[in-house]
């Protein structure tokens, strides 16, 4: 019982954290709305029993990854009028709800025609270090090179584009 409620505390934590990243023009308020969606997806982790996802979710993500975004941040030295404004966000934000709710209409209809019963999904290994380790060099070693390489990318253009800030008179 606890940890169904514990399960719709972090899911709520988690979407309201996506929404206020979504929805914030403060790019640091914004990234303490990812930070909590982060934090949130670590307790899931926690919950599943998977105990090297959810420490490796609060260390890399929450703790280094979000300490880059926000030293970018600062780096980039963004002033209110450096922010664009952005016309019609709440339009975008409605026509995209409503697409997304015939979609949801069908998850909840395949979900609930789902027969009753317990069901064990996780194995025995779930979320250990051996099982993610054979898995991600095993498996997904190419896209994990890949995702590694894009975020230095990322990071290059982020300090190339805060260097060539000129001013226009």
């Amino acid at each position: 019982m606890l940890s169904q409620w514990l399960f719709y505390g972090f899911a709520t934590l988690s979407v309201l954290g996506a929404l206020g990243l979504i929805l914030s023009r403060n790019p640091m308020n914004g990234a303490m709305c990812f930070l909590i969606t982060l934090a949130s997806l670590a307790g899931l982790y926690a919950l599943l029993s998977a105990s090297l996802l959810f420490v490796l979710q609060l260390i890399v993500y929450a703790g280094a990854i979000m300490s880059l975004v926000v030293f970018i941040i600062m780096f980039l030295n963004l002033q209110r009028s450096d922010i664009p404004i952005e016309n019609g966000k709440w339009g975008y934000l409605l026509g995209g709800s409503l697409a997304v709710i015939p979609i949801g209409l069908l998850l909840l209809k395949i979900v609930s025609s789902l027969p009753e019963g317990k069901v064990d999904i996780i194995g025995n290994g779930f979320g250990q270090v051996k099982d993610v380790g054979l898995v991600l060099f095993r498996d997904w070693l190419l896209p994990f090179e890949v995702v590694s390489i894009l975020l230095l990318v990322a990071l290059v253009g982020a300090v190339v584009l805060a260097g060539k800030k000129e001013k226009i008179q």
